[in-house]
């Protein structure tokens, strides 16, 4: 007989010791049987036998109600004395091949993983699921000394899972408005495998009101598998698949058809883009965006960039100069919650240790809807040593397969991925397209590549104001942004580098500086009859 097939959605980890002051556990956890809560463990830490086994007969006698599972954490006679459906362990539990002789083939059986090696132990010792933690700091549990996961270790580990049946969980860390993010990037790179199920604590038992928390987790978790299944297995983030178009013929044509029509609506709608940018180039990112029919907000305090982010068509963080990691860390928070892309310029990550944890740290706080970066950027990302980086520039002849580069780390990071250089190239993870216009002149002056990613943050906000103009249907509860990212990253570096190649053609620019002021005017004057003559797109 086959053991139960449990809904792990929202699975609750109970903890009287998080209770408000004044909520009784029984009424609580009721409360959040009838928001949606899917599971329930069991889970006393200080308890003598007898009162565990009666806090367990009484959740049990609940949560039969609405017939909701019940599942005890680690011990295994209370799991016997109370009749639940399973157990759930950790590493440093009974052994789970042990566990299993004494509770039965009928039961379940959850185990605690960390990391890949003890995922393959779980798989070969056929338990039922796993929970995936922690993926960010938790005080339920003592994780000091541990590495956090984040979403994309999570989503490394799920990979394994893929046709084995063995269903997942994460847990630690996790609350409503990081949610959304945990969902979209622990898709995992290779086989776009996502979590079954996210495992909270504090969320529901801290709350006074657990029916309303659990309802929104549930709503969350139930709109991202809507959202997956009507994908249809695509694997592309934060693109648009054209249903009526033929994938197989896709072509320069429809696609710089898309950059003109996102030109058009933004310099009618011009929208605002919020700005957490380096300050050599704080100026120039300002003009760039005007001169495109946006308007610029370079704002970095927490407060302000919290309360400016409704007003916001999209938000670019640069991290040339790192001097206010806090408003960052809000902004792109705020993005994620408020539904606004975010692109991310993770300037010399590569250079220093310093660079390289603050955006460890900044990538497991949001998740970027776009990422621009050289190629010793991209490759300090994807963890490649192919490419050197020398301060804010890259060093060496760049990647051998700059296509499989910026697919691969697509797919890892769930984002749009952009790789500057003499050719660029844009991936979602499984369309790659290289965009071969540009002028010489654009390595010549400072933050050509902030830039650059200045104009993917004004034509990110235009794509999206693009999707709501046409009503498009959106899973709002768990989908981080609407529109088309991939053509609007295309459009950036494509109206970029065309109006680069119109300014240096100019007889009244004769060196760097008279460029600079060139490419302003000629961003300012472009058409979207000239980028249709001169783009050089390729779909690889």
């Amino acid at each position: 007989m086959p053991r139960r097939q449990l809904d792990y959605s929202v699975y609750l980890v109970t903890g009287r010791e998080f209770l408000p002051p004044g909520k009784d556990y029984y009424e609580s956890l009721e409360e959040s049987l009838q928001g949606g809560v899917t599971l329930v463990q069991v889970r006393e830490k200080d308890a003598d036998t007898g009162e565990f086994i009666e806090v367990a007969r009484r959740t049990k006698q609940i949560c039969d109600k609405y017939n909701v599972p019940v599942l005890i954490n680690d011990r295994i006679d209370v799991h016997l004395a109370v009749g639940t459906a399973g157990i759930h362990i950790g590493q440093t539990d009974c052994p789970l091949p042990l566990a299993r002789t004494l509770i039965g083939p009928d039961a379940i059986i959850g185990l605690s993983v960390r990391n890949i090696d003890e995922c393959k132990r779980a798989i070969e010792q056929s338990a039922d699921y796993i929970g995936i933690g922690s993926v960010w700091h938790t005080n339920s549990k003592d994780i000091k000394g541990r590495r956090c996961l984040g979403p994309d270790g999570t989503g490394e580990i799920l990979d394994l899972l893929d046709g084995t049946g063995v269903k997942a969980v994460a847990i630690g860390g996790i609350h409503l408005p990081n949610l959304p993010q945990l969902l979209h990037g622990s898709i995992s790179p290779k086989t776009s495998n996502t979590l079954d199920g996210v495992a909270v604590i504090s969320d529901i038992v801290a709350s006074l009101h657990p029916k309303e928390s659990a309802s929104h987790l549930r709503e969350i978790v139930d709109s991202f598998k809507r959202a997956r299944f009507n994908l249809k297995g695509k694997k592309g983030v934060f693109s648009i698949i054209d249903d009526n178009i033929d994938q197989a013929t896709l072509d320069k044509e429809y696609l710089v058809k898309k950059v003109e029509g996102l030109m058009r609506i933004l310099e009618q709608e011009t929208p605002l883009i919020n700005q957490l940018t380096n300050k050599v180039v704080m100026n120039d990112s300002a003009n760039v965006t005007l001169a495109v029919g946006a308007s610029p907000i370079m704002s970095t305090n927490p407060r302000d960039v919290y309360d400016l982010s409704p007003a916001i068509g999209a938000c670019l963080i640069n991290f040339g100069t790192i001097d206010d990691k806090e408003g960052m860390k809000v902004a792109g928070r705020q993005a994620n919650v408020n539904r606004k892309p975010l692109i991310f310029d993770p300037v010399a990550v590569g250079a220093t240790s310093f660079r390289r944890e603050n955006a460890a740290e900044l990538l497991a706080h949001w998740q970027p809807t776009i990422i621009k970066g050289n190629a010793a950027e991209i490759g300090a990302l994807a963890e490649s040593t192919e490419v050197a980086s020398r301060g804010v520039d890259a060093a060496g002849s760049g990647f051998k397969d700059p296509a499989g580069v910026v697919k691969a780390l697509a797919r890892k990071r769930a984002a749009i991925i952009v790789l500057t250089g003499p050719n660029d190239y844009i991936s979602d993870g499984d369309r790659v397209y290289k965009v071969s216009n540009g002028s010489h002149y654009l390595e010549k002056i400072t933050g050509s590549g902030c830039q650059a990613g200045t104009l993917i943050a004004c034509f990110a906000a235009a794509s999206r104001i693009s999707y709501l103009q046409n009503n498009e249907p959106f899973e709002d509860d768990s989908q981080l942004v609407q529109g088309d990212m991939l053509v609007a990253a295309l459009a950036g570096i494509l109206v970029y580098t065309v109006a680069s190649e119109l300014a240096a053609e100019r007889s009244d620019v004769k060196g760097p500086g008279t460029f600079r002021s060139a490419l302003i005017d000629e961003l300012y004057n472009l058409t979207p009859e000239v980028v249709r003559q001169r783009a050089k797109v390729e779909i690889l």
